[in-house]
């Protein structure tokens, strides 16, 4: 990252630059749990591959990760069973909202990629092939990645079961298909304790330092993933991170960038660090508003983009 100035430095300019966007999304108000959230919070963190961290704002308040846990969830997936995962869900751009149904059944079944929902599920099903619980397997591989203890919250992940009408449209619809093999209740179930796990801007930059480390964790010493699945995750997020506003996003940010609904959102500068950053308010994408900028002005302000 190129900048005169530390990343301390740039993150209290980020601070003064995004306080204009507050007040111009909305929290994830579908998710009971999530709707009553402070919605004025904001956190960021940087940690970089030689071992430099920063932190401003509420950085080290747990939020729900959401999205971002499929992420490590594909992760995991990947490491059991290679590029047989590519045979259950693609890898290209949806195109479409994060729950979109009839292009799912247009398409038989088969997701357009891993960070949709429909993809998300799809991943769950296969790791439910080996463990009993992937949500649990997901929380612990994060938590080791962090080098912390996380927690599912209880109450979202009631919540989440709760409310998910779509999400079961979407797994009763891939069961019918063959994509799921397992009983779509029991998919939802561990996908929405999943989508729970809470986790900080700090934590969350660490566990995700492999993506910048060439599959290397410098928190937990040794390595993640193989360099060639570290850069093919890092495309997956460039293109796909997302949802719909993958482009534009592209466009501001370019960087690889994994959002959840939960108001987080992990960003990856290559070979240099890790970016987290979460405020809760929500764009029409169920990305952060303020977050987008945050990351924005950052990039602007380190010349880190990669595009």
């Amino acid at each position: 990252m190129k900048s005169g100035i530390s990343i301390d430095e740039v993150l209290a300019e980020v601070v003064a630059m995004v306080r204009p966007h507050f007040g111009k999304g909305r929290p994830a108000d579908y998710i009971p749990q999530l709707a009553g959230v402070d919605p004025r919070q904001f956190g960021m963190a940087v940690c970089t591959v030689k071992g430099e961290e920063a932190y401003v704002g509420d950085a080290d308040v747990p939020f729900s990760a959401q999205s971002i846990t499929k992420l490590f969830a594909l992760g995991l997936a990947l490491n059991q069973i290679g590029d047989e995962v590519w045979t259950r869900v693609g890898k290209e751009p949806s195109g479409t909202p994060f729950n979109f149904l009839s292009q799912l059944e247009h398409e038989q079944g088969v997701p357009r990629n891993p960070f949709i929902n429909a993809g998300a599920l799809a991943i769950t099903d296969i790791l439910l092939d080996t463990v009993p619980s992937p949500d649990a397997l997901v929380r612990d591989f994060l938590g080791m990645l962090s080098d912390s203890r996380l927690e599912i919250d209880e109450a979202v992940a009631r919540s989440e079961v709760e409310t998910a009408h779509k999400n079961r449209a979407i797994a009763n619809l891939m069961r019918g298909f063959g994509t799921l093999t397992h009983d779509a209740e029991a998919v939802i179930l561990a996908y929405c304790r999943q989508c729970a796990i809470t986790i900080s801007c700090r934590q969350l930059a660490r566990a995700a330092l492999p993506l910048a480390a060439d599959g290397f964790s410098p928190i937990a010493e040794e390595t993640i993933f193989p360099s060639r699945l570290t850069r093919r995750l890092n495309a997956l997020l460039l293109t796909c991170g997302t949802y719909d506003s993958v482009g534009s996003f592209a466009y501001r940010v370019g960087l690889p960038a994994k959002s959840g609904v939960g108001g987080g959102i992990l960003a990856v500068v290559p070979g240099q660090a890790t970016i987290a950053v979460w405020s809760p308010e929500l764009d029409r994408f169920g990305t952060s508003v303020v977050g987008a900028a945050a990351l924005e002005h950052f990039s602007q302000l380190t010349n880190c983009s990669v595009l």
